[in-house]
């Protein structure tokens, strides 16, 4: 099989570009729908944000015996979820869009619920929900992209790997804390029927 050759025409991209030099990084070769991934875009960081801000309450309400690796988890992945959040808002300018930080609606943006939870085990049992509900929608996103967007699917394909892990790591402190006897919740004691 004979190798495959490259073959381009220079000088039409080199004057491609001078043309439309106002746009920034978007040329000629792209060819998704920039207003829906702009949306898309903005949609994942509202998502990133919730997930911040949550992971941040666990953080500082974490408590009990395991209060402390649990928060110490929480933090970690706060941060990393700022760090998402910071990619999608570049990515966006970079689509010649304007990340949407703002607080008005930003429940309604995003894909995951910002729920507290009562205890530890509550805690990581919420941000597990999200982190799957995050995964299965930047997951959609990634195929929606395919090949009309690289540079924004592999970027999503990054921040997907990296719910992945938050999620198995979720995952493990809900198997630790069973195996070491962390109740759920506290339990009330069931009443007996009185005789009579």
């Amino acid at each position: 099989m004979a190798p495959k050759s490259f073959v381009s025409d220079i000088e039409t991209i080199r004057k491609r570009a001078r043309e439309h030099i106002d746009q920034g990084a978007i040329t000629a070769g792209y060819t998704a729908d920039r207003k829906t991934v702009i949306k898309l875009l903005n949609d994942a960081l509202a998502t990133e944000i919730v997930c911040v801000l949550r992971y941040k309450y666990h953080y500082f309400m974490a408590k009990g015996i395991h209060a402390k690796s649990v928060a110490a988890e929480f933090l970690e992945h706060a941060n990393e979820e700022q760090g998402h959040a910071d990619l999608i808002a570049q990515r966006i300018t970079q689509l010649d869009g304007a990340p949407n930080f703002s607080p008005e609606g930003l429940l309604s943006r995003s894909h995951a619920d910002y729920v507290e939870g009562d205890d530890l085990v509550d805690m990581i049992k919420e941000d597990l929900v999200a982190e799957r509900i995050a995964i299965d929608s930047y997951r959609e996103i990634i195929q929606y992209l395919g090949a009309a967007d690289p540079t924004t699917r592999r970027m999503m394909e990054h921040i997907l790997a990296m719910e992945e892990e938050h999620a198995e790591d979720l995952a493990t402190l809900l198997d630790e804390l069973g195996k070491k006897g962390e109740p759920a919740k506290p339990r009330a004691e069931k009443k007996k029927p009185a005789r009579g």
